[in-house]
């Protein structure tokens, strides 16, 4: 039926936030889960709601999205909106979707901002981080990247940043799990960009303008402590992917 809609979320060791996830996304035609084996309460709080859980094989793998083909696949819906183990689907952007999908022109894609939290506080530095979440099932690939897209079978559109009631909230991380999670994500980013060249003046040419485009350009220091924590990951974020680049080019 093309006027249905799963929710498909990767998890792994995901409790934390799980049940607030799964309590946001409960009106929608179905829930997907896609385990990769985790070792926490993931999967019994997962079947406490009543979503369909399925397992992709963990190895070493160090994001989700070498698992998103197959969670996507998995779920039964025309349509499929993307979430992460850490997202807030509002009720107005389940209304939006809803809607949308009756609308005969409704495009194949839809890029959804997203407001991001630091520190458990919305720093608009941050948004709209439009993000392509929701979507056909069917012609869909997403690439086993971190941070990356999927391709979808016809055009997409973006949902106005004007409109933020429609926005993904995506929860924020304590200090300590941004930190893992960067050293984790970079390792897959070098993967993806291998082919890249970089040098000294590029790293510090890239990283400088990371921090002053957040910091000063976007406002962050109105934000205190919070938009420069920020800045200073996103700086971090670009520094390591850079450096560890460069170590693996450079290593005999």
């Amino acid at each position: 039926m093309k006027d249905k809609i799963s929710v498909v979320i990767n998890t792994y060791n995901a409790e934390r936030h799980l049940e607030k996830v799964l309590q946001a996304a409960k009106n929608f035609d179905e829930i997907v889960v896609c385990d990769m084996e985790s070792t926490d309460h993931t999967v019994e709080i997962a079947q406490r709601y009543g979503c369909k859980v399925v397992t992709f094989p963990k190895k070493d793998y160090v994001s989700a999205e070498p698992a998103r083909n197959f969670a996507i696949q998995s779920a039964s819906s025309y349509w499929v909106l993307v979430v992460d183990a850490d997202e807030l689907i509002t009720e107005d952007l389940r209304k939006y979707l809803y809607d949308r999908i009756k609308d005969e022109n409704c495009p194949a894609g839809l890029y959804i901002p997203r407001k991001n939290y630091v520190m458990n506080k919305f720093i608009k530095q941050t948004y709209p981080d439009p993000q392509l979440r929701f979507f056909k099932r069917e012609g869909s690939n997403w690439p086993p990247y971190v941070h990356t897209f999927p391709s979808v079978d016809g055009a997409t559109e973006k949902i106005p940043f004007q409109r933020m009631e429609l926005a993904l909230i995506h929860i924020s991380d304590t200090v300590y799990d941004q930190l893992y999670k960067m050293n984790q994500y970079t390792e897959n980013e070098v993967v993806k960009k291998q082919g890249d060249k970089v040098g000294m003046f590029k790293i510090f040419i890239k990283c400088t303008h990371r921090f002053i485009k957040s910091f000063i350009l976007k406002g962050g220091f109105r934000y205190g402590i919070r938009g420069l924590v920020y800045a200073i990951n996103a700086a971090n974020y670009k520094f390591y992917t850079m450096v560890k680049i460069w170590e693996r080019q450079n290593t005999v």
